[in-house]
């Protein structure tokens, strides 16, 4: 398996380290039950935490189509990795300042990330 579908891994792997940060703390055996039930009553970087989780799975459907399709197109093996590889850093900057509500910063690595979506295409072309 190559670097970039690792990376699909880890991309799809890492929304489920963000949840249990922002729900776990104060998590009842009632919340657990239902923990979607406790969204709105998170607060503060809990809710953002929570945010960085549905974010996360928001993303995966287009970095994981991006890879695939270079694959499938012959895009150089080191030009497909880099950029994953990048993605996948863009997206643990992104949660870090998501969750400390750094939003300026947070914007910047959404958008890195989805640069590396779109070069991904573009090579694929």
């Amino acid at each position: 398996m190559t670097t970039a579908y690792w990376c699909i891994l880890a991309v799809i792997m890492m929304p489920y380290i963000f949840a249990p940060m922002g729900q776990l703390p104060g998590l009842t055996y009632e919340g657990f039950k239902e923990p979607r039930r406790r969204w709105p009553d998170l607060a503060g970087w809990k809710a953002r935490a929570n945010s960085t989780h549905l974010n996360g799975l928001e993303i995966i459907p287009g970095f994981a189509a991006a890879v695939i399709i270079a694959h499938l197109a012959n895009v150089p093996q080191g030009t497909t990795d880099t950029l994953a590889l990048t993605f996948v850093g863009t997206r643990i900057l992104h949660a870090a300042f998501y969750i400390a509500n750094l939003a300026l910063l947070r914007t910047f690595a959404w958008a890195s990330g989805v640069v590396c979506i779109v070069a991904l295409f573009v090579h694929a072309a």
